[in-house]
């Protein structure tokens, strides 16, 4: 199970509420199961339906990755007017199979947050937790 300190989740929570109108984007890295670090990435493809991680942001978030041990946990990004549950292109786009895809949901007053597992465009809601 993904467990997230609440101190990383309140800064995806930040980084998402940051990017609206448009989608916001970002890795979440630790090792075994538990987050350490969030990468915030920019969203060079600006909309409130999609997103494309900066390719400059997203190496040298790899590279901080491999330089500190960590590993990439999970994929995280927004959805500022839809649900917490992937599009169609989200499921097309998840090349990596064994990280979880956590979508924040900003439709409401109150953001509804879930993960998920996406292998070969089947999508898995999975459990994780706060602590």
């Amino acid at each position: 199970m993904l467990t997230i300190p609440s101190l990383i989740f309140d800064e995806m929570m930040a980084h998402c509420k940051a990017g609206l109108p448009d989608e916001a984007c970002g890795i979440l890295a630790g090792t075994g199961s538990k987050v350490s670090k969030l990468y915030g990435m920019s969203n060079t493809e600006p909309s409130p339906v999609s997103y494309f991680m900066d390719p400059a942001e997203q190496f040298a978030a790899m590279k901080d990755m491999r330089n500190n041990g960590l590993s990439m946990l999970a994929i995280f990004h927004s959805h500022p007017a839809s649900e917490a549950f992937p599009s169609a292109k989200d499921v097309g786009l998840a090349f990596y199979d064994n990280a979880a895809y956590v979508i924040v949901s900003l439709m409401r007053e109150r953001p509804e947050v879930k993960a998920f597992s996406i292998k070969e465009n089947k999508v898995r809601e999975i459990a994780f937790k706060i602590s």
